[in-house]
């Protein structure tokens, strides 16, 4: 039985605390008027003072003549200048909603980050059962420690969309009604994108994989017991009938949590793209916690051929990601439609660093280190890949989400880190209590021999 060491989870309390208070600090410290914002664009503004500065000496230089308008331009010039003002109302009104929306959209991107790394789990672990793999069976309550997380997370993930249907921020722009009575693509696409119908589908999706979890938890601790293998063949069936659930729920989810933000794009391989994500960073997290508790002394099982069929997943689905990724970009750039190719537009422009920093995190250092056979056994350059594919994927689901709710107001910040704490330190103390619960070793399992006797 493994034993949670009091460091272990201090610093996970510790972690839950400190981005807790971030968090809250985010949220107090936003703009609540449009005043404060025109008071933070005026702030901006001095920074630029030299320059105006400049330009006000060369308009006290010009001639006396040059800066006279004849009489007839003066209601010209109002005009002109109640547009001008009108204009910046309406840019502090939007940036002023970027700014609220900041610490809600952080909160967003690390709660899916870590709530899609248990439901990739979850998909794993099906996987092996329906495959009836020989291999995996040590790893089982590692994988079933990591889906624990689930159901706080999925919890949390439903919290803040109702939040958003509630109106407490503006992340989802057609929950807006103004916005869509004067957005004709919106109207057109409000008998799905309508907060009643969208709530629904959320707890269907939710309630189905915490179900399916829960069954599947609870068959392997009978199994434990059994003289027997009708709770295995259960799980089986289970396993195949959920993945058809899965991958059907997984892309409406990826439709309705993420790209629903730009209400206005979509991506026929937008499922996919998300699935590989969330796939990758899952079986980068067991990997980590696989190697973490057997420094430890745990695991006693598991072999460096182990290690290195997980690797050989890293590596795989980050080639997979990074297609998906290329097939997506290429054919919205090369066709050039003004509505889809916009997406990319603004993340080029306005996201430049983690934009193409992603694809250097997701694809060419899980290539160059995982590439060869070698090197993923060797535990320092799995836990060195890992660490970077899962920071790329944080950067990843980032990039979906900030520039549709903060634009150009975006910054890795305080909330942005503060949340990545909280989040981590549920995860970790969720997960690392989990494997308290049971036996380390799902000793009944028809291929447990196999797996324990498993060599690459």
């Amino acid at each position: 039985m493994y034993t949670l060491s009091s460091k272990l989870k201090l610093t996970a309390i510790i972690f839950i605390v400190v981005g807790a208070i971030g968090m809250i600090y985010g949220f107090l410290s936003a703009p609540s008027s449009i005043e404060e914002v025109e008071q933070i664009i005026a702030e901006q503004g001095a920074h630029h003072g030299e320059s105006h500065g400049e330009t006000a000496q060369m308009e006290e230089h010009q001639p006396a003549g040059h800066h006279s308008q004849p009489q007839e331009m003066h209601g010209a010039d109002a005009d002109h200048s109640s547009v001008a003002e009108g204009h910046e109302s309406s840019h502090a009104e939007h940036l002023l909603h970027q700014l609220q929306n900041k610490p809600w959209a952080a909160t967003y991107v690390a709660a899916f980050f870590f709530f899609m790394i248990a439901l990739g789990a979850l998909a794993f672990y099906a996987v092996q059962y329906a495959a009836q793999a020989g291999w995996s069976p040590v790893l089982y309550r590692v994988i079933e420690a990591v889906t624990a997380y689930l159901l706080p997370g999925s919890l949390i993930m439903l919290l803040l969309l109702a939040l958003s249907g509630m109106h407490f921020n503006h992340l989802f722009v057609w929950m807006d009604p103004e916005v869509v009575k004067h957005d004709e693509l919106i109207q057109g696409k409000s008998a799905f994108l309508n907060v009643p119908f969208f709530l629904i589908r959320a707890v269907i999706y939710i309630a189905g994989w915490n179900i399916f979890r829960y069954l599947l938890r609870k068959n392997s601790l009978r199994h434990d017991e059994a003289d027997h293998n009708r709770w295995f063949k259960q799980s089986f069936k289970l396993s195949a009938g959920f993945l058809v659930f899965f991958i059907v729920t997984e892309s409406m989810m990826s439709w309705d949590w993420i790209m629903s933000v730009d209400p206005h794009w979509y991506s026929t391989l937008f499922g996919w793209y998300v699935f590989a994500s969330l796939f990758v960073s899952a079986i980068t997290v067991i990997a980590l916690i696989t190697i973490y508790l057997k420094s430890r002394g745990y695991l006693e099982y598991v072999n460096n051929s182990h290690i290195h069929d997980l690797a050989k997943f890293m590596f795989g689905i980050s080639i997979f990601w990074t297609y998906l990724w290329f097939s997506q970009f290429m054919l919205i750039w090369y066709s050039n439609i003004p509505e889809e190719v916009t997406y990319f537009i603004t993340r080029i422009e306005d996201y430049n660093l983690p934009f193409f920093g992603m694809i250097v995190l997701n694809f060419l250092f899980p290539l160059l280190v995982l590439m060869n056979s070698d090197y993923k056994r060797v535990n320092w350059f799995v836990v060195m890949a890992g660490v970077v594919i899962l920071i790329g994927h944080y950067i990843d689901i980032y990039n979906m989400i900030m520039p549709a709710t903060v634009g150009k107001s975006w910054f890795i910040g305080i909330p942005e880190i503060s949340a990545i704490f909280f989040f981590g330190g549920l995860f970790v103390f969720v997960v690392f209590n989990a494997l308290t619960k049971a036996p380390l070793l799902a000793k009944r399992n028809p291929y447990i021999e196999e797996s324990k006797h498993y060599h690459y």
